[in-house]
Order: structure tokens, then C-alpha cells, then sequence
């Protein structure tokens, strides 16, 4: 009876679920050291202990190990252990509750339940290296950008570009769109009115936003859909073909009844 438990999937989902939400709540710094949660914490790290020495006690251990949702889960119960110190050292901000958020990681198995959930994986690697040169590419084009940013505003506009660190951030940034206004009526208004550097300083900064932000994000994104949705674009042209070659097959009986 107690195999059949631990070995029920809605079981192991609906703990995972549970303890998923007890994490949640002991973030709130009113329940950190609430005593019901941190003891029903401990009781789901024994419960998941438990799961593992059964899965494996009845698959054994090489068949256990072949199973990556196994080997995943063996290490996240493992490594989830040390939170058991918690309970000694009566912190909210204990090193040990880190180890807490681990369990949190095993909410990906829910994944396996997404339709077609191997071939989205396929898919995703793919578009990931079709679009890495891609990436690659705005990178390059951040560090360098980076540099030049911070070279001519680093000294009027610190908050943004003091450092290449910073301003690759900030560049980053207006790249992605985000308060790209913010930034760039911040510097104007640091140049003392000054018409002409504030023109080229507009001029430099649209450039950016159109080169890295419009263009560069765009072709990321396009050259990762289309490598997401070659799947269905290749079913398509197979639709196509055969019914290409139907209509030919038509038309040649057509032609020996005539």
C-alpha cells in the first residue's frame, strides 16, 4: 500500500504542489518562523526522501538512474537536505534555507504535460542555435556601443554610463525599448542646452534604439519563430506535395479518358 502511494504520480505532483505553496508562504517575512509551515517544511522533505528510496528500492538502482526525471529528482531531494538545518538555527535568513528553494526546481516536472512537450524541446534547440550568431552579433554590438557611450557621456551622465559595465546595462536597455525616453532626456537636460550636442546626442542614441533595439531585437526574434515553426512549415509542404501529386494522378486520368 505504501509502495503504491509513493509510486502514484498524482501523489508525488500533489506534495510537490503543497510544499511549492508552504515555500511560498514562509517567504513572508510574518511567517518565516511560523512553526506549522517550517514543521510541515521538514515533513515534506522526509516525504520526497521517502519517494526516492521506494522508486528506488523498486526499479533498482540501475534502472532508477536511467530515467533522467529520476536522476533530476534524486538530486534535487539530496541537495534540499541541509534545510533540515534550519530548525537549529532558528534564522529566517539561515544559509540552510536556501537549500529550501531547491524543491521549488522540481515545479518544472509539469512540464512533461505540455502538449507535444518533445518536439517544443526540439524546436527550442533548434531556434536557440540558429539564433545564437544572431545573439552573438548584439552582444558585439553592445560592447561596443558600451565603450563609446561611456567614453563620451560617462562624465555628464553617471548614473547611466560611468563605467562599461553600466552602460553596456544601459545600452541593454534601450535595446530592449525600456525608458529609452528616460535616458535620453536625461542626458539633454545635462548638457546645459547646448542645441547642437543635444541634436547629435538625440541623433546617437535613435540610432542606437533602431540599430540594436528595432532591427537587432527584431531579427532575433524573427530568426527564432521561424525556427520554432519549421515543424509545421514542413508538414505543410508535405500536405502540399501530395496533394500536388493527387492532382497530377487526376489530370493523367483525365487525359486517358479523353
Amino acid at each position: 500500500m505504501l509502495k503504491k502511494i509513493f509510486l502514484s504520480e498524482k501523489f508525488i505532483f500533489s506534495a510537490i504542489l503543497l510544499n511549492a505553496l508552504v515555500i511560498f508562504l514562509l517567504a513572508f517575512p510574518r511567517l518565516a518562523e511560523n512553526t506549522l509551515l517550517t514543521t510541515l517544511d521538514c515533513i515534506f522533505i522526509g516525504l520526497f526522501l521517502i519517494e526516492i528510496v521506494v522508486r528506488m528500492t523498486v526499479l533498482g538502482p540501475s534502472q532508477f538512474f536511467r530515467s533522467g526525471w529520476n536522476i533530476f529528482d534524486f538530486v534535487i531531494v539530496i541537495l534540499s537536505l541541509p534545510a533540515l538545518g534550519a530548525i537549529y538555527t532558528h534564522s529566517p535568513n539561515s544559509i540552510f534555507l536556501l537549500f529550501r528553494l531547491l524543491r521549488l526546481i522540481r515545479l518544472v516536472k509539469f512540464i512533461q504535460f505540455v502538449p507535444h512537450m518533445r518536439q517544443l524541446a526540439v524546436g527550442l534547440i533548434r531556434a536557440f542555435k540558429a539564433s545564437v550568431f544572431v545573439l552573438i552579433a548584439l552582444g558585439t554590438l553592445n560592447f561596443v556601443l558600451a565603450v563609446i557611450t561611456c567614453h563620451f557621456y560617462g562624465a555628464s551622465s553617471p548614473e547611466y554610463f560611468e563605467n562599461p559595465l553600466l552602460a553596456a546595462y544601459t545600452i541593454f536597455q534601450l535595446f530592449t525599448l525600456e525608458g529609452w525616453n528616460e535616458v535620453v532626456t536625461e542626458i539633454v537636460k545635462d548638457q546645459n542646452g547646448n542645441e547642437v550636442m543635444n541634436g547629435l546626442s538625440r541623433f546617437y542614441f535613435v540610432g542606437i534604439i533602431l540599430i540594436g533595439g528595432i532591427f537587432g531585437i527584431s531579427l532575433a526574434n524573427a530568426v527564432f519563430v521561424d525556427e520554432m515553426t519549421i515543424d509545421n512549415n514542413i508538414v505543410l509542404e508535405e500536405k502540399i506535395d501530395n496533394l500536388q501529386g493527387q492532382i497530377e494522378e487526376l489530370k493523367a486520368l483525365l487525359e486517358q479518358k479523353n
